[in-house]
């Protein structure tokens, strides 16, 4: 079967669970952004939760299928159109030979998701399918769709059928401010306690430079370094360090002025300090957020961030055995 791309939309990629095993050798976890919602899509089409899905960022594109289909759209509320006549979200549908795909704009979130039972059908590199655009390898040619482009997909599974409903209680919740809860990072220290404290009192927005690699953030105080002597190695710049490794979801402040989170495209390791690090419960949450959006920071610790990742597992079977 395959998909043929009419307009691209703003950023729209092939991505899939991610490609793990390999973060200590300079390459990220690439991978769809919500985590969540992609495994949603998948399921509603009868799909492994684990095929390649269209990963589309703000805008969605307009899509010809040449061949019959069932797809469904999760994620962000960008209400899928079929031949112009509005289908629903959440919802295995199907489409026939012929039929074009557009979408409407996004009203919450920020990424949606659009499986086709089968699977979107590219080479797997490093054990995935995703595209890691800074490395141009990987999904449809190591980029983002352009016009013209035609995918590729796999032969529907048997289960594939329309009709399948997300239950609206396990969507994909869409605020337009969320709280982030974070650990303290291994530079924590370097900020001055009132500075500290401030970093968790004020909210935060979402700067239009969000991306894949990092969300970016401002409109808060800025935050003051503890007074050191440069280390060799280091920048001159306060919030440097001898370059260290970067978790995912770890926060930098460059300059101290506007924190980033890095995501599931940010480089491995670096020369800024990492005062925190967002759990992992929360990543999901980050990938549906606009620019203008606020977010709060909140601060745990690790009990409290295992057990925030057992209520995601728990919400994940429960998605499971609502959807198989």
């Amino acid at each position: 079967m395959a998909i043929e791309v009419i307009k691209p939309g703003l950023a729209t990629t092939v991505q899939d669970a991610g490609r793990v095993g390999y973060y200590n050798v300079g390459i990220p976890l690439s991978g769809a952004l919500d985590q969540y919602s992609f495994r949603a899509a998948n399921l509603l089409v009868g799909n492994d939760e684990n095929a390649a899905v269209l990963e589309c960022s703000l805008l969605g594109p307009e899509l010809r299928f040449l061949d019959d289909a069932i797809i469904a759209v999760t994620g962000s509320t960008m209400t899928p159109k079929l031949d112009g006549t509005l289908a629903a979200t959440g919802e295995a549908i199907a489409v026939r030979a012929g039929a074009v795909v557009s979408f409407d704009f996004m009203r919450a979130g920020a990424r949606a998701y659009i499986a086709v039972a089968g699977g979107i059908d590219v080479p797997v590199v490093l054990g995935s399918r995703s595209t890691y655009g800074l490395g141009a390898f990987g999904g449809f040619l190591g980029r983002k769709f352009a016009a013209g482009d035609v995918l590729k997909t796999g032969p529907a599974p048997a289960g594939a059928r329309a009709g399948r409903r997300l239950p609206a209680e396990l969507a994909m919740p869409l605020p337009k401010e969320v709280e982030l809860r974070v650990m303290p990072g291994l530079y924590y220290h370097r900020l001055t306690e009132a500075s500290a404290a401030r970093f968790f009192e004020d909210t935060w927005t979402v700067a239009p430079e969000a991306d894949r690699i990092g969300y970016r953030y401002r409109n808060g105080r800025p935050l003051e370094f503890c007074p050191r002597q440069q280390p060799f190695g280091a920048g001159s710049d306060p919030s440097n360090i001898v370059d260290a490794g970067y978790p995912y979801g770890s926060i930098q402040v460059p300059g101290g002025v506007e924190p980033i989170i890095l995501h599931r495209d940010a480089v491995s390791g670096g020369g800024y300090a990492m005062i925190g690090t967002v759990i992992s419960a929360d990543m999901d949450r980050i990938a549906q957020m606009q620019p203008n959006y606020k977010a709060r920071f909140v601060k745990v610790d690790l009990d409290t961030a295992l057990a925030a990742r057992a209520d995601r597992q728990q919400r994940l079977d429960q998605l499971r055995a609502a959807l198989r």
